[in-house]
């Protein structure tokens, strides 16, 4: 990217927050983003290399849209940005977290062996280029070096196995203790 490209991202930011900043405003202190420009930055970020700077962005969300789902490409996003900022761990739930989001998309990411073919829409997508950016090689080995540890696998496996009982399970009390273990299953990576 040339300098003056990157200053035209720069800006996209900074006109991006600020729309954010008058929804803020319009809205009487709280945000409603009808438009989904809270999910617009971290792409920008990635594409000028600022992890740093993603980084800011992704505490700021999570301070102030901390209920949000997020998107799975905003949750390749943010595991990226963490793991280009040297914050493994976190960045382990982040990809942890994608898989729960959209296992199939997890899937194509990490190129699992188990997969026949990858679908034409994903081929040209944005998130097979990042997963095909030089300059997130490190990223990918270590990505495919997570996928394919015994406690990850494990994990995965559990999620699964538990999103299954949870869609034939008839009693509250079994489906409550589900949930709960669902929510726990992060905190064993």
């Amino acid at each position: 990217m040339t300098p003056k490209q990157v200053e035209r991202v720069k800006k996209k930011i900074i006109n991006v927050k600020a729309a954010l900043a008058a929804d803020k405003k319009y809205w009487g202190g709280y945000y409603h983003d009808g438009r989904g420009q809270r999910y617009i930055p971290p792409q920008l970020y990635i594409s000028i290399e600022d992890f740093s700077g993603g980084l800011r962005y992704f505490n700021w969300f999570h301070k102030n849209f901390s209920d949000d789902m997020c998107y799975p490409d905003f949750l390749y996003e943010w595991t990226i940005v963490l793991f280009k900022t040297n914050k493994l761990k976190d960045a382990e739930r982040k990809a942890f977290e994608l898989f729960c989001s959209d296992k199939d998309l997890f899937i194509k990411i990490t190129e699992n062996k188990n997969l026949n073919n990858l679908d034409k829409d994903f081929e040209g997508s944005y998130i097979n280029e990042l997963k095909n950016k030089e300059s997130l090689s490190d990223f990918k080995a270590w990505l495919d070096k997570l996928n394919s540890t015994e406690k990850f696998i494990r994990i995965c496996n559990k999620f699964v196995e538990i999103k299954k009982r949870l869609l034939t399970e008839e009693d509250e009390e079994t489906e409550e203790y589900l949930e709960k273990q669902l929510v726990q299953l992060s905190n064993e990576l």
